[in-house]
């Protein structure tokens, strides 16, 4: 009656129920219950830390509660740039934020976060600072494009996303960000583009393909769309990662598998 695993007293109480006298019989469940419950509570906490040291961060019951995805990671990313109307040309960026999404959990596991300091208008017009957040202040004295994109190549490294064994996509709110920001001001100022901003997932058609309809008003359609509640302030591009991320997670949970949107370069 006392194996540690519990088994054993298991089989003699179901077995020898029928000749057990009955109040003993209670009384040895009785025993039992608070031994059995402790073993299943340890051999639980055993498989939780193994998962943790595989660098499965969530609980079996949060990874099986929606399908793989086909990537390791997602990197959201959502540019603010110079802008007043009329457009000025060309844009600049001024803040390049990112951050890493666990494709098995979808929660976020880092964050590169940088401003950027415009050559070509580098006085903010008011336009600007109204519809982002960003005043002069904040890109003054800050690194360059070439030098912050040196920056995200190094933090990449680091992530272990450059590992050709780790499959990892940037996903934007549209085709803007690295269709027509990046490229555009990597060639305006002489610089290469890293073949990572090559591929990308457009969540507004990640959207589309899930919910069955365009969110003509981007991440604030979604997010009613999704029932839920908008992060931080709209056009400031670390808060519209946070909305991207959230979005994600839902559609995720909902059962949805992200896929490539772009096509190839």
């Amino acid at each position: 009656v006392s194996d540690a695993s519990g088994c054993s007293m298991i089989a003699f109480l179901h077995t020898g129920a029928a000749k057990f006298p009955q109040n003993l019989l209670s009384r040895a469940r009785q025993a039992v219950s608070p031994l059995l419950a402790g073993v299943l509570k340890g051999y639980s906490s055993i498989v939780s830390r193994k998962l943790a040291s595989h660098g499965f961060g969530a609980s079996m019951a949060a990874m099986s509660s929606f399908p793989p995805q086909r990537y390791h990671y997602f990197l959201v990313l959502d540019f603010e740039a110079t802008c007043d109307k009329p457009q000025i040309h060309p844009q600049e960026i001024i803040e390049f934020p990112i951050l890493k999404l666990n494709g098995r959990t979808m929660e976020i596991e880092s964050t590169f976060h940088m401003y950027v300091q415009p050559v070509v208008h580098p006085q903010l017009t008011p336009f600007c600072t109204e519809l982002t957040g960003i005043i002069q202040g904040m890109v003054d004295g800050q690194p360059s494009l070439q030098q912050v994109l040196e920056r995200v190549d190094e933090w990449m490294a680091k992530e272990g996303l450059l590992d050709p064994s780790v499959k990892s996509i940037f996903v934007t709110c549209g085709d803007w960000d690295l269709k027509v920001m990046l490229p555009g001001q990597c060639q305006y100022l002489g610089l290469p583009v890293a073949d990572y901003f090559k591929q990308w997932i457009n969540l507004k058609k990640a959207y589309s393909f899930a919910m069955g309809s365009w969110p003509k008003n981007g991440l604030l359609d979604m997010n009613k769309g999704l029932n839920l509640q908008h992060i931080g302030r709209p056009h400031s591009g670390i808060d519209d990662c946070k909305n991207i991320a959230n979005i994600m997670k839902t559609l995720a949970h909902r059962g949805f598998i992200f896929k490539q949107t772009s096509k190839p370069f």
